[in-house]
């Protein structure tokens, strides 16, 4: 698991690159604020219920939160998994909302 920041993801996405991102937050919190990611609460991550993104196990995978720890133990959890290249949007939505104010 690597860290990528919230600028680096808004200027890939804002460039129209297709990432693989996965909201690891309660669907209540989606539903509140998303920046368009898979929704996969680290629940079920960690209870292996991970079929929907079994493609994505050699693909770069950003997974974010609320705020970087759910989706940092989620990160670690799919690296054990075998997946090769997660990241960790470092400071989740609270950092994204207040560098964007969205």
């Amino acid at each position: 698991m690597t860290n990528i920041s919230p600028e680096e993801v808004k200027q890939r996405l804002d460039k129209g690159e297709t990432l693989n991102l996965i909201d690891v937050r309660e669907p209540h919190e989606n539903a509140q604020f998303n920046i368009g990611g898979k929704l996969l609460p680290l629940g079920k991550i960690q209870s292996m219920q991970i079929e929907d993104i079994e493609g994505l196990r050699d693909k770069e995978v950003i997974l974010y939160c609320r705020s970087g720890n759910r989706s940092g133990i989620a990160a670690m959890t799919l690296d054990q998994l075998g997946f090769t290249n997660t990241k960790n949007l470092t400071g989740g939505m609270l950092a994204w909302q207040e560098k964007f104010k969205s």
